[in-house]
């Protein structure tokens, strides 16, 4: 039976289908309206057709419309809007710059309805299908103290029924293999290189088992090498952390680039988000101004619209957000679940201090925490930090220090334009995912 956690092996496929679904829907858009077209409409159909379709696999793959790491239809369905509105604003472009204006604007927004209504239930069929298969075998291999966090991260990720296992990483090596055997896909849990863990992946590979990997920190650390040659013998060559000259140029100019673009349209949202605080507190501050640490440890001043009470910190002293944290006014809990409460950070972007994309600004008080129980911490700090990055978009609020360290030091390590353009992107699903929003149900957090 086909591994739960296949992602590659199932995503062109779902790819395939999903862009037959919208060419699909262009037709039916056509037979609908067939009375008011001739073949002039027709031919500049079709001269688009191929653009249409190299359009839709960009947003589709970059919006991962995939329900195979969904567990409701509800979760993955802002998916589906945003990437066939993309889908479709992207063709209205392309139309125009090709001069097929044969192609009708209505069939164009008619094909965005059928294509939603098409994709949606494609997927709901497929949920249905994963739903009420067979349940597959994952083994878990970790330490004791990961056990039900990586069991809840697990069990929440996929659509499909699955019956989890779990066996310590402590235990000796023939039950390890023996549960092995009786696996579909194995995931083992962080820990750092050694004899019993290459033998773990070596036996899995040698029996087919679909294999996933939570990375330790010195995982990271070796990622992204190059190939250098001493002679005849192969060698890694590992740069440090952090950006080269040129791609620091690159980035910093993407910064402004997209900062000078969005400016204007985020004027009015940011005068809204003013209004709404001053409403709810006449005589409360709009702005709220904290000292953040960034590119090399070097502090500056992030700027935010203020979402919690005045002085939230005067009794407590620095502590980070929490669920449902009483502190957060009700216009805040908006502002942050629309975002619109980061608009301001722009004018960080423009002075040089933060990037479009990157790790979140993080106080010294708690990165001096975070670096006592994570020797790795202070690699975050070698890149600008970002009013997005991959943590966000992968993550959620309540996703821990440890996780998200892993996906900004990932993002550090593939840093390429296209990366924070996807990045970028993606960004927009935050705000209509609401798995990512605050409020999502905490996991199960790691014994100390």
């Amino acid at each position: 039976m086909k591994n739960i956690l296949d992602e590659k092996g199932t995503r062109v496929a779902f790819i395939v289908v999903d862009v037959a679904l919208i060419t699909i829907s262009y037709f039916l858009a056509f037979y609908i309206r067939s009375e008011t077209y001739d073949a002039r409409n027709w031919d500049s159909f079709f001269s688009v057709l191929p653009w249409i379709m190299l359009i839709s696999v960009f947003f589709l793959s970059v919006f991962e419309v995939n329900p195979s790491r969904r567990k409701r239809l509800f979760d993955y369905f802002g998916s589906i809007i945003v990437s066939t509105t993309s889908i479709t604003i992207a063709t209205m472009a392309v139309s125009f710059f090709f001069r097929a204006f044969g192609l009708p604007r209505s069939v164009i927004l008619l094909s965005f309805i059928i294509g939603i209504a098409l994709l949606t239930i494609w997927k709901v069929i497929f949920l249905y299908i994963r739903k009420t298969s067979n349940p597959e075998n994952v083994l878990i291999i970790s330490n004791p103290q990961d056990k039900r966090r990586l069991m809840y991260q697990v069990e929440e990720t996929f659509a499909s029924k699955i019956n989890l296992h779990f066996i310590d990483y402590n235990s000796p090596i023939e039950e390890i293999y023996e549960a092995i055997k009786n696996a579909e896909s194995v995931v083992i849990g962080s820990k750092d290189t050694d004899e019993k863990k290459s033998s773990i992946i070596y036996y899995s590979f040698k029996n087919n088992k679909n294999l996933y990997l939570v990375p330790s920190f010195y995982d990271l650390l070796l990622s992204k090498s190059d190939i250098t040659p001493f002679e005849d013998t192969m060698a890694l060559s590992i740069k440090p952390f952090g950006l080269s000259i040129d791609q620091q140029i690159i980035k910093r100019t993407f910064d402004l680039v997209v900062s000078i673009v969005v400016l204007p349209f985020l004027i009015p949202i940011g005068i809204f988000g003013a209004l709404l605080i001053k409403l709810e507190s006449p005589k409360g501050s709009i702005f709220f101004k904290q000292a953040r640490l960034g590119k090399d440890n070097k502090e500056f001043s992030i700027l935010k619209f203020r979402t919690m009470v005045e002085n939230a910190e005067s009794a407590t002293g620095p502590t980070l957000a929490k669920e449902k944290d009483p502190r957060i006014t009700k216009i805040g809990s908006f502002l942050r679940a629309t975002r619109i409460d980061e608009i301001p950070q722009i004018l960080n972007v423009l002075k040089g201090d933060m990037s479009i994309v990157g790790p979140r600004p993080e106080r010294s008080f708690f990165i001096e925490q975070f670096k006592k129980d994570i020797s790795s911490y202070e690699y975050r700090n070698s890149v600008k930090p970002g009013i997005t990055g991959y943590a966000q978009i992968m993550g959620k609020y309540t996703t821990g220090v440890q996780d998200k360290l892993r996906f900004d030091l990932h993002y550090i390590r593939n840093y390429s334009l296209m990366f924070d353009i996807i990045i970028l992107l993606r960004t927009v699903l935050v705000l209509v995912d609401k798995t990512k929003s605050e409020g999502v149900k905490t996991q199960p957090q790691e014994n100390n």
